[in-house]
């Protein structure tokens, strides 16, 4: 039976995660066959109702940049942490849905199991989209640890509950760790070696970093009425794409403008949200 992963209240998306929280699987993610990367990230225009979101695809062998999508959708479920999947996901599922390849693993800003339901939006996008999935935050949402070594790779244990829900990992030395945890389809110790391999100068993975640059370009983006001004969801290198499913109805493209483009109002219009599909 298909669980639904959608959710109108707080209360629901409790549920939601609880049933889906069944389905996720730790196990070793094997990097010998790894060959892209994607990493997500997720900003909010305006009153944090609308949400932009950018799925950034790279080659692991090489670290170069194979694809870029991005996606813009208006938000019907509160901000509440813990629960961001709800209110991010739907950005994201429709932006992955644009992808000319499907990557192997992908990264979240956000956390995995070190979740107060170990739930967290890694998880619960990895389950939704059936792919190995690794939580990379910038700040703990739970637990507690022990600064990690100054040095490049020294971690240190996420504890929540007397459970090692994840790692606070030194990308950089003497640089703030950053937050690993298992999402789907993987466990800590090949997250951390994958995103280690990941991090070749700065304190956040390079796709991840790249899925960040495209956000804050989205925020900046927009003209208002949009004509002219790139369609949503374009692929690096291919210049302005033709209107998808996710554009703005009405005609006019809305789409998220590519660098250079002139900064203005968030047009009157977009798209409603859509519910994250039924998981996998």
């Amino acid at each position: 039976m298909r669980v639904p992963s959608f959710a109108r209240t707080v209360r629901q998306a409790r549920e939601v995660q609880e049933r889906l929280r069944e389905k996720v699987r730790l196990v070793p993610l094997r990097l010998d066959r790894v060959r892209l990367v994607g990493a997500a990230d997720v900003t909010y225009i305006g009153e944090k109702e609308i949400v932009a979101a950018a799925l950034s695809v790279a080659d692991f062998a090489t670290g170069d940049i194979v694809e870029e999508r991005t996606a813009v959708r208006r938000s019907a479920f509160p901000y509440v942490p813990g629960y961001l999947a709800f209110r991010e996901g739907p950005a994201v599922v429709a932006a992955w849905r644009k992808l000319s390849r499907t990557p192997d693993v992908v990264l979240f800003d956000g956390h995995g199991i070190a979740h107060p339901r170990r739930f967290g939006v890694a998880c619960h996008l990895g389950v939704v989209l059936g792919v190995p999935s690794v939580g990379v935050a910038k700040s703990r949402l739970v637990g507690e640890y022990a600064e990690p070594g100054r040095k490049r790779g020294d971690w240190s244990p996420l504890v929540f509950e007397g459970e090692t829900v994840g790692a606070a990992l030194r990308t950089r030395g003497a640089v703030k760790p950053v937050f690993v945890s298992a999402g789907h389809l993987a466990d800590l110790p090949s997250a951390l070696s994958l995103v280690l391999r990941l991090c070749s100068r700065f304190r956040l993975p390079d796709p991840s970093r790249r899925a960040h640059q495209l956000t804050r370009e989205m925020r900046g983006g927009y003209l208002p009425g949009c004509a002219g001004a790139g369609a949503e969801g374009g692929a690096a290198g291919a210049g302005v794409a033709p209107p998808g499913p996710g554009g703005i109805p009405g005609g006019s493209p809305c789409g998220e403008a590519g660098p250079g483009a002139v900064a203005g109002a968030l047009p009157p219009f977009i798209s409603v949200g859509e519910d994250l599909p039924p998981a996998k």
